[in-house]
């Protein structure tokens, strides 16, 4: 498990911790963000303008637009990454 520092403020609180689990045999990750309570899995053969959008609208739902924006693009640039 990898623990990656967002360092994103949303409202009153800064979402720093983002917890990055790889399961590496089944071909996916597992995003977590307890701060706001979210949560998702991530194949690895999905399609980056697809993560992108998912991650948006998911994220959206817990935080700020914004904020949802920024933590979408990291999060995906960190997937790729791995």
């Amino acid at each position: 498990m990898k623990i990656r520092k967002a360092n994103v403020k949303n409202d009153n609180i800064t979402i720093t911790n983002v917890y990055i689990y790889e399961n590496k045999k089944e071909e996916y990750s597992l995003i977590a963000i307890p701060e706001i309570e979210w949560s998702t899995t991530i194949s690895y053969e999905e399609n980056r303008d697809e993560l992108y959008s998912r991650l948006i609208t998911s994220l959206a739902k817990n935080t700020e637009q914004e904020t949802a924006e920024e933590l979408a693009s990291k999060v995906q640039q960190w997937v790729s990454e791995m």
